[in-house]
């Protein structure tokens, strides 16, 4: 298994509030991940998920934070947030870990698309940031029930989808796709 926490701790020191809140986030995501996930393979039996990968992968996901301007979560970097992904995919890759790269630019909002960005006037480049595989679509969901601003807690079903509505149609459409391949977090 890849040694996450070493990758990690090239960017982060152990004890401070951006280490402390990356490392809560990403484990909360990586727990949920890998549970979505083998209730996923448990309800479509001959399916396969590659369980180490999704735990490393959502441990990574926003190993990149630190570029990023956002104060509120203790990050002082230079480049806007939404950069976060394809900063992180720049990181994993020079380091040789390509899928792992990948989650980190495909799991922002429910993906970003082409038009996502065009709309938007998003500062990424011009191109699909969707997840495709069984591993990045599971860690781009878990994502989204918890929020780095608010670590202690999981977001609610309705709350997750009010806060992608913002993004427009497409992002709740796409997760609303993610609800029906991995069913809510939480079955009741």
């Amino acid at each position: 298994m890849l040694d996450y926490n070493a990758i990690i701790n090239q960017f982060y020191t152990p004890g401070y509030p951006d280490y402390d809140l990356l490392v809560t986030h990403s484990r909360q995501v990586a727990e949920l991940a890998t549970l979505l996930s083998r209730r996923y393979m448990d309800n479509h039996p001959g399916e396969t998920m590659d369980l180490d990968f999704v735990y490393e992968a959502a441990m990574l996901h926003d190993v990149a934070i630190f570029k990023t301007n956002a104060p509120g979560i203790g990050c002082y970097g230079d480049e806007p947030y939404i950069r976060h992904g394809i900063l992180g995919r720049q990181l994993l890759d020079e380091m040789g870990l390509p899928r792992h790269a990948l989650v980190c630019e495909r799991h922002t909002g429910s993906g970003i698309s082409v038009k996502d960005i065009a709309e938007q006037n998003l500062k990424l480049p011009m191109r699909d940031m969707l997840p495709i595989t069984l591993e990045e679509k599971v860690i781009c969901y878990a994502d989204k029930f918890y929020s780095k601003s608010h670590v202690h807690r999981m977001k609610t079903m309705a709350r997750t989808i009010q806060s992608l509505a913002k993004f427009g149609p497409d992002t709740v459409e796409r997760f609303n796709a993610l609800i029906e391949l991995f069913g809510p977090p939480n079955p009741s």
